[in-house]
């Protein structure tokens, strides 16, 4: 089992979304013992804005390239290879100014290869990354999924969602902690909630009922 770890918090130890992360794949790992990690930091790492030095090698023009059109070609080669070769993605998701980080969305345009991990046909578009798992740790400072004013102004989970879905990925799941800047017990009460999200995700809750039943 292969298991890609993506952070894109710019806020390094103070981040709740890289708090989550870290849960999440231990809980996965107690889960799942035989599961390898691979780590990937994009605000360390981060791989430049798209651009058309990124694009023409997708086009199909594979002749006369220039060496900037290969340099950012390569990049998005070893991007998309890690990503293709997980079963499992963990992706740490602030909600930055209602979206995601400029860093994560620099990192899925990679992604977003035409007979990689999409590709059209006679009805329409095809994900071609089937069969992945995909864990979401998103958090809020502040609280929008309770309200219709909220969702409207959320374009985090479902961006997510949609993109990972147009890749073929149907088990895309959230562990979310909003709120979090409202307080240190609105935050509490985000924490508690996104481990027992942890738990029910990563298939710790059934690994320790497993154990209890055995011992």
């Amino acid at each position: 089992m292969q298991l890609l770890h993506v952070d894109s918090a710019i806020t390094g130890a103070n981040s709740v979304s890289r708090q989550l992360t870290a849960q999440i794949v231990a809980a996965y790992k107690a889960s799942h013992p035989a599961t390898e990690v691979t780590y990937l930091d994009l605000v360390a790492n981060t791989p430049a804005h798209f651009t058309m030095d990124a694009m023409t090698p997708r086009t199909g023009q594979t002749e006369g390239l220039s060496e900037a059109q290969k340099r950012e070609n390569a990049v998005s080669e070893q991007l998309v290879s890690q990503f293709l070769a997980a079963d499992v993605v963990v992706i740490g998701a602030p909600f930055y100014n209602f979206s995601i980080p400029t860093q994560l969305k620099a990192w899925i345009d990679r992604l977003a290869q035409p007979g990689r991990t999409f590709q059209y046909t006679a009805n329409g578009p095809e994900g071609l990354a089937k069969g992945k798992t995909v864990i979401v740790a998103s958090t809020r400072g502040g609280v929008y999924s309770t309200s219709e004013g909220g969702q409207a102004m959320e374009h985090q989970e479902s961006y997510l969602k949609v993109v990972f879905g147009f890749f073929g990925i149907t088990d895309v799941r959230f562990v979310r902690a909003e709120g979090v800047a409202m307080g240190p017990d609105a935050k509490a009460a985000a924490l508690a909630s996104a481990e027992v999200e942890i738990t029910n995700h990563t298939g710790a809750a059934a690994n320790q009922a497993s154990v209890a039943q055995a011992a």
